[in-house]
């Protein structure tokens, strides 16, 4: 299950108020509670990093909701620790482990909060830009920008490399979250030449000792060029399969024709995902999710 920190408690008539939207508010009672009748084994939280929000925003008098705008890949949002103890998150952990449910944080490592040459400098710019992002071969005062976001971090050097690896190492081992989601997971593979499945990345995370033992779900697309990359992550991913969401939609519509497909997406999307030893648990299965269509759209 899919669902946002804040958003999972805001409402709740039984949350107390000083706790709505905070970690404090995950390890409620009536929040494991709930998650359990609803069977939920797994549940995936939108990004828990802190994160800023974007200028143009701030401008509107509105803010960035959802939190796929990073600044800091080793630090939990301060909006959402609450009393501004990290052990609130961690107990949250505990008590949802205690429930028989696994975390998986939503991670992005596509790009940071700085935007595009005009955006401000706030982490990484001001350290190493040349270093840090992908910038036009030539005119290296732009950034490649296959996020949609300005800018795009370049996983191919070393030193960016071994920040991410840190990073998702942090997260696993001082809080003990079960896996990650990784948002637009093709750029993480991305090399000079374009994707690889064989990327340093890739293959890095792969081979760590603590890494590989997690859950690791690709978001397998990006909107660069060859983004979209369904069924070309490594085995021990797992990828969301937007085949199945896409077919499902039209089986609920009773649109002609879909018995074929959709049983094809019900027995693990083999015709995506049966290469190279991958197995039908490779395919994530959605209907809805906070990209595109909301559940009463479907």
């Amino acid at each position: 299950m899919e669902a946002h920190l804040k958003g999972l408690s805001m409402r709740h008539p039984d949350m107390p108020q000083a706790i709505r939207g905070t970690f404090q508010a995950l390890s409620h009672p009536r929040i494991v509670e709930h998650l359990t009748k609803l069977g939920v084994t797994t549940l995936e939280l939108l990004p828990l990093q802190a994160f800023v929000t974007d200028r143009f925003l701030i401008e509107r008098g509105v803010t960035n909701y959802w939190g796929y705008n990073t600044l800091a890949f080793f630090a939990p949002h301060p909006a959402y620790m609450g009393r501004g103890e990290t052990e609130d998150f961690r107990a949250a952990i505990r008590a949802l482990h205690a429930a028989g449910i696994e975390v998986v944080m939503d991670v992005v490592y596509n790009h940071t909060c700085e935007g595009n040459e005009l955006g401000p400098t706030l982490c990484y710019r001001g350290l190493d830009n040349a270093s840090y992002y992908r910038l036009v071969p030539e005119d290296e005062r732009h950034y490649i920008n296959d996020t949609g976001c300005g800018n795009t971090l370049d996983l191919s050097h070393p030193r960016v490399l071994q920040m991410v690896l840190d990073s998702l190492r942090h997260w696993a081992g001082a809080f003990n979250i079960d896996g990650f989601r990784f948002d637009l997971a093709t750029i993480l593979g991305r090399e000079s030449y374009g994707y690889d499945q064989n990327s340093g990345f890739l293959d890095a995370l792969m081979q760590d000792p603590i890494l590989r033992t997690r859950k690791l779900i690709a978001e397998p697309w990006d909107p660069g060029p060859g983004g979209y990359q369904v069924g070309n992550f490594p085995p021990g991913f797992h990828e969301w399969n937007d085949r199945f969401r896409d077919t499902t939609r039209r089986f609920w519509r009773e649109d002609e024709r879909q018995q074929g497909d959709m049983a094809t997406r019900l027995s693990g999307s083999g015709d995506i995902f049966d290469h190279r030893g991958r197995r039908a648990r490779t395919s994530v299965n959605f209907v809805t999710a906070h990209d595109g269509f909301t559940l009463m759209d479907t």
